[in-house]
């Protein structure tokens, strides 16, 4: 089997059982708009941003594709003053947009998905792409859409394994379902390469959050994700009580252009 065909089984594999869905009470693909906010230290000095800022001269254009609120892009400002955000919810483009008045960076939104909305963005000096490829069972034409925006380099990030592998063990637990180990980001690399990208490939560890209360909110999406009802919430919450804060195990991968 091809990577890129190995990629794309092994994310279908993430897929819900269909008697498990049929009994949510609501669907468990949540993003909530006010969780994607920009918050915090902008600015840490991770593998991702360090690579970003080398590919960057002062006044240089950004590209955020799956932007969210622009986490990623508004980290890199300065030195870059033109920011170019791409994302599927109207919601975040709205954040993003306000985040750059806030900065008085110069900004434009595409709304869509990529590649298909890639002929509407600007070419730019670095395309940055945090946390979207899981999402993306055809890799191939995405990351090549990446490239053909780029004018010096494209930075990803993403974790080393699937991001909803941390909710394994409340899969098993609540559900007895066990969950996939693939695909990682290693296996993108490797789809990377079967395409003809000569990707770099960095990995590192977060450090552990301070621990804090479990809050109702946190409860709430983790119910949702594992499609349970409301009246689990005090089982979910003694689970989520129960488990050790960790970071985050996350890989960058960047080529040239």
């Amino acid at each position: 089997m091809s990577a890129v065909d190995r990629w794309a089984a092994s994310l279908a594999e993430w897929g819900i059982p269909d008697e498990i869905i049929a009994a949510a009470p609501q669907s468990p693909w949540i993003h909530p708009v006010s969780t994607f906010t920009p918050s915090g230290d902008l600015f840490v000095d991770t593998p991702s941003r360090h690579l970003a800022l080398d590919a960057l001269s002062p006044g240089g254009s950004v590209l955020d594709v799956g932007c969210g609120g622009g986490r990623a892009a508004f980290g890199l400002t300065p030195p870059a003053t033109e920011v170019v955000g791409v994302d599927h919810q109207a919601g975040m483009l709205e954040v993003f947009a306000a985040q750059a008045a806030e900065r008085g960076v110069t900004c434009t939104t595409v709304l869509g998905d990529w590649p298909d909305m890639a002929p509407h963005a600007p070419v730019c000096d670095v395309v940055v792409c945090h946390h979207v490829f899981y999402n993306v069972a055809d890799l191939g034409p995405f990351a090549q859409a990446l490239t053909s925006r780029a004018r010096r380099r494209v930075v990803v990030e993403l974790p080393q394994r699937h991001p909803l592998s941390r909710l394994s063990p409340a899969w098993e637990h609540f559900w007895g379902l066990q969950r996939p180990q693939h695909p990682t980001a290693h296996d993108a690399v490797a789809v990377l390469a079967e395409i003809g990208i000569d990707a770099a490939i960095t990995t590192w560890d977060e450090e552990a959050p301070p621990a804090r209360p479990v809050t109702d909110v946190d409860v709430e999406h983790t119910r949702i994700r594992l499609c349970l009802t409301a009246d689990r919430d005090d089982e979910v919450r003694e689970f989520l009580m129960a488990e050790t804060p960790t970071g985050r195990s996350l890989a960058t991968i960047h080529w040239d252009v």
